[in-house]
């Protein structure tokens, strides 16, 4: 950040092409702009604007919040100044479910600075931390949700015609994975799903039909890292806008019942050096260079910190396990249980693809705050590089046959069992108190705390079942 724009006079965009935007908004029909802002659990939150009010609104006149008093970042009181979101010009979008209505990314200031807990403003400034160090990172996400509907005031899975269990046959099946049946079956809802991200430019690859019924993966092409954080912000609120409009709803709650498969959203990160643009730095010859082992290495030494916000649920930790009973389509889940890394290996943490020169991280999920975890990320990965940090070698067994004495002796290590054990260990790393800031640790982690205190107040089902009769 240069001194201008270390100030929120010198982050406001050029007024002429305030007014060129204003004009082509107008041309297409719009009528109304959100400006969004991102809270905490990395939510947009907005106040919308008729658009004759624009200008004043990328000029910081425009609407102004108290983020505090809803935000979950207590920090300031009643008696304190508001927050004034600034737009990025870069970022905006007609939006496709209804173009009567424009959507821009802002960043938060307070009292003429970055306000300190906007994860947007965190992203950015990991962003420029790591090009202060001659990188540049990139990253892809794979977003993986469930597709539901409402039905008798229950919810139940949007494609998947059998009755439910206790109402009638429901006869083994095929598992729901690359189903051809089932992917037709779900084209009203992916049909415009695809038009719209082709529309957008993203580079979409993959429309996959995952392993629980109604269960969907998205892959599209990978970009910087603010700009990949902004896309899935604005495709989880895409993709709920396109299924209300024909009476479903999606949930990116990894594990909505135990025989699903868990939905994650795999980061895949890459380098490129600041004097070397358009080169990947993981990539030697065509070969996976030395540097990618090092970024590993980072990830690996900063990994239960990272998962306490790639995996920041209770419910996140119930998908990370090796096998589940009674399982739609097997027993294995395919998911990470380790913090190790593998070539092409699932069952770990941290993947080597076949395909592609990234490092991929697979103990993530849709429920994460993107700009924190790729703000994590790519000071983790930093931090091996420029300390030439060695992972050993590859473990490239699957861990699900493993015992734990194995995989330590492997240099392995578990990865956190729950939400709690998780965000002890943010806490124990310097990085992540240097990455997020000392105020936005301590209010993320006081709610992660309270999250998992009211979760152990709760009397699950499990619970009845298991003891109300056995003592």
């Amino acid at each position: 950040m240069t001194a201008t724009q270390s100030t929120m006079a010198g982050a406001l965009p050029d007024i002429e092409r305030v007014r060129e935007e204003h004009a082509k908004l107008e041309e297409a029909g719009v009528r109304y702009v959100f400006s969004c802002w991102i809270d905490m659990h990395g939510l947009p939150k907005t106040k919308p604007i008729p658009l004759s009010d624009f200008e004043n609104l990328c000029m910081g006149k425009g609407p102004q919040f108290a983020v505090h008093s809803v935000s979950f970042v207590p920090e300031l009181g009643p008696a304190d100044s508001d927050q004034i979101p600034i737009p990025d010009l870069d970022s905006l979008i007609i939006c496709p479910w209804d173009r009567s209505c424009a959507w821009m990314f802002a960043d938060l200031w307070w009292e003429n600075a970055p306000y300190n807990l906007c994860p947007r403003q965190t992203l950015k400034r990991a962003v420029r931390d790591t090009a202060a160090k001659g990188y540049t990172g990139f990253a892809g996400i794979e977003p993986e949700f469930i597709v539901m509907r409402w039905r008798d005031g229950r919810p139940v899975k949007a494609f998947d015609d059998d009755p439910l269990p206790g109402e009638g046959v429901r006869p083994r099946r095929q598992a729901f994975g690359y189903d051809i049946e089932y992917t037709i079956d779900s084209m009203g809802f992916l049909g415009p799903v695809i038009d719209i991200l082709v529309e957008l430019g993203w580079g979409l690859k993959d429309v996959v039909c995952e392993g629980s019924y109604s269960q969907i993966e998205l892959d599209f092409g990978y970009t910087d890292l603010v700009g990949m954080a902004d896309r899935l912000v604005f495709l989880r609120v895409l993709l709920k806008e396109v299924a209300k409009q024909r009476d479903l709803f999606v949930t990116y709650m990894p594990k909505p019942a135990i025989g699903d498969w868990r939905s994650g959203a795999h980061i895949n990160y890459s380098m490129q050096r600041v004097d070397a643009s358009g080169a990947n730095f993981f990539e030697a010859n065509g070969d996976w260079a030395p540097a990618a082992y090092h970024a590993v290495g980072g990830l690996l030494r900063h990994g239960a910190a990272l998962t306490a916000i790639t995996a920041c649920t209770v419910n996140s930790y119930n998908g990370l396990v090796a096998r589940v009973p009674g399982f739609e389509g097997g027993v294995y889940t395919w998911a990470p249980t380790h913090m190790t890394y593998g070539n092409n290996n699932r069952s770990a943490m941290l993947r080597l693809p076949q395909n592609r020169f990234c490092i991929e991280n697979r103990a993530t999920d849709l429920c994460m705050n993107p700009y924190l975890a790729l703000a994590m990320t790519t000071a983790s990965a930093v931090d091996g590089v420029t300390g030439e940090i060695d992972p050993g070698p590859p473990l490239n067994k699957d861990l699900y046959s493993l015992s734990d004495e194995e995989i330590l002796a492997h240099g392995g290590q578990r990865l956190p069992r729950n939400l709690l054990e998780a965000t002890e260990k943010l806490n124990e790393d310097p990085l992540a108190a240097e990455v997020l800031g000392p105020a936005l640790l301590k209010s993320w982690s006081e709610y992660k705390f309270n999250e998992w205190e009211r979760y152990h107040q709760a009397v699950t089902d499990w619970e009845v079942q298991e003891y109300l009769r056995l003592y």
